[in-house]
């Protein structure tokens, strides 16, 4: 029994130092979109999308929408209309100081979702889900 409430005092002690600032993309409020696309939070980055047929444009910034530099990193794209089980696969090339750039023939519809994974130079990969075209009352989800 000393033994578990040692345990349980120590766990309370780790808990009490994290961050209670921490910032979760879950958490947060809306993200500013500055391109005209859908804005989200995905870990560290706020990843702006602008979708048209045949192009993906991604924008990536801090959380203070400092630009960060997108040289070395590597972000894929998974187009998925509804819930068809064709998906479309397209490669996102560093164009530009913070922003990658993808081709391939796919439409962008209203049902149309987007999932976007970017691993930056010595980082995590982070994942987040667009839906470019639907109701601007829905929101995208990140992880």
């Amino acid at each position: 029994m000393k033994h578990l409430l040692s345990s349980l005092s120590l766990c309370a002690l780790l808990l009490s130092a994290l961050s209670v600032d921490a910032h979760k993309a879950k958490d947060s409020g809306p993200v500013p979109a500055h391109h005209g696309g859908q804005a989200l939070a995905a870990g560290p980055y706020h990843l702006e999308l602008v979708a048209t047929d045949g192009e993906l444009t991604l924008y990536v910034t801090d959380h203070a929408d400092k630009t960060i530099p997108t040289d070395g990193a590597k972000a894929k794209a998974t187009i998925q209309h509804g819930t068809e089980k064709a998906r479309t696969q397209v490669e996102l090339e560093p164009s530009g100081e913070n922003t990658f750039k993808g081709t391939g023939i796919f439409t962008i519809n209203p049902d149309t979702g987007v999932m976007v994974f970017l691993r930056m130079p010595e980082q995590d990969a982070y994942a987040a889900r667009f839906t470019p075209r639907q109701n601007k009352g829905k929101s995208a989800r990140s992880e």
